[in-house]
């Protein structure tokens, strides 16, 4: 439903929206298996450069410089082994720094167990009841496919654009944002952005960090037979992963107002353990790697130290762990918190456009993820907030899906935010 607020240029940029092209975009992108680090990633990311070359964008296409990028002070980390990467932007209408940016990654994490996907394939990108289903539906090939949409109506509605558009497709954002950092250090710039990750119908203006973990648990080994002989490494790690679930609490106590309706804006997550290597054998060493959630305006050195902290006090408080303490490192991904003010004048554009085409009254919200945010405000000077569909209940699980309305309702809201940024006319 339209309403009198649209202008004649809004008007044709709806228009030229293509709801049917929106939805088989983001089926096409579902069937590539861009799981990040692999080279489908890099498969996806020519495509992506092949479309904006197709709609007449001027598209800088580039391979990354691995190397260099990892030997950089500011490197954001990564989790997974990558051998290439590429970097694509495509920039339309006038020269300039872009008055509004699209941003969305490619990459998506693995698929877990096969059997808890519909006939094994969790690339099938199937619409099912108005839903498209398929790894990385919502987290973030939907958002990925609303720019490709907002990007095709402006280039084929014939409206003048007064002010550069961009869209960035990056690699990389699962495991630390590697591709959002070699975009803004290759000069890539722009007023403001939005990034489509999923937001539920809010606009996010800020998120929590995220700090990967390691903990390397030491025991003794012996024969299973008789373990009292040894300490099992196993044991050892229980009293220091309940100093995990009560440095949870602690953290969790006074959330920002932005997460009112969040329950665990900051949570502590154990999600791979290794221990042992005989049946019969009382393990010697237990690795765990985890997430630690950052508070919104916490510095990362910061967060580091208090999980440090809450470890050290429980390896003092055990009679094994006092002589044998706990090692924590620090790999992969390291995301800081980010936060757009609520008052910059991005986030009432885009809820203006939303009411305007969406005839809705959005709500503005934090997001309890990681996500490129931070690069943009913190390393790029961009001001950048979430508005995308999907629902984070959905991402990272074997039912991963996105509503066809709620795809197509996004893109005209940053449709119509594009005409009004970039000052399009007829």
């Amino acid at each position: 439903m339209t309403g009198p607020s649209l202008s004649g240029a809004e008007l044709r940029v709806l228009d030229a929206l293509d709801e049917d092209a929106l939805v088989g975009d983001l089926v096409d992108l579902i069937r590539i298996p861009s799981v990040t680090g692999s080279d489908a990633e890099s498969d996806l990311q020519h495509r992506v450069a092949g479309r904006l070359t197709g709609l007449g964008f001027d598209v800088d296409a580039w391979q990354l410089d691995l190397a260099s990028l990892a030997d950089h002070p500011a490197h954001p980390g990564t989790e997974a082994t990558r051998t290439e990467g590429y970097g694509v932007v495509g920039s339309f209408g006038p020269a300039g720094i872009p008055a509004l940016v699209l941003q969305g990654h490619v990459d998506v994490v693995p698929t877990g167990d096969l059997d808890k996907w519909q006939d094994r394939d969790p690339w099938s990108g199937r619409v099912r009841g108005g839903t498209v289903h398929g790894r990385g539906a919502c987290d973030m090939k939907a958002g990925v496919a609303v720019n490709l949409a907002v990007a095709r109506a402006l280039a084929v509605a014939g409206v003048v654009l007064e002010r550069p558009f961009a869209v960035h497709s990056v690699i990389s954002e699962e495991d630390g944002g590697l591709g959002a950092f070699a975009t803004l250090l290759r000069g890539h710039d722009g007023e403001a952005a939005v990034i489509t990750e999923l937001t539920s119908g809010k606009v996010v203006v800020a998120n929590a960090g995220a700090l990967t973990f390691r903990l390397r648990v030491a025991g003794r080994a012996a024969h299973g037979s008789a373990r009292l002989s040894g300490h099992s490494a196993l044991d050892a790690f229980l009293p220091v992963y309940a100093a995990l679930a009560e440095l949870e609490r602690e953290r969790n106590a006074r959330p920002d107002a932005l997460f009112d309706d969040n329950p665990l804006p900051y949570p502590i997550s154990v999600g791979k353990v290794r221990a042992g290597d005989w049946a019969s054998s009382v393990p010697d060493l237990l690795v765990a790697e985890g997430r630690l959630g950052v508070q919104l305006d916490e510095p990362p050195e910061q967060a580091r130290a208090t999980l440090e902290r809450a470890v050290t006090v429980a390896c003092s408080r055990d009679p094994w762990l006092v002589d044998h303490p706990v090692e924590v490192t620090w790999p992969g991904g390291q995301f800081a918190s980010g936060r757009l003010a609520a008052d910059h004048p991005l986030v009432a554009e885009v809820l203006a456009a939303v009411h305007d085409t969406e005839r809705r009254q959005s709500s503005i919200g934090a997001a309890p993820y990681g996500s490129d945010l931070r690069l943009y405000q913190h390393l790029g000077g961009i001001a950048t907030l979430h508005y995308g569909p999907g629902d984070v209940r959905f991402a990272h699980a074997p039912r991963e899906q996105v509503e066809v309305a709620e795809l197509v309702r996004t893109a005209r809201s940053l449709a119509v935010t594009a005409v009004r940024r970039c000052g399009a006319h007829l």
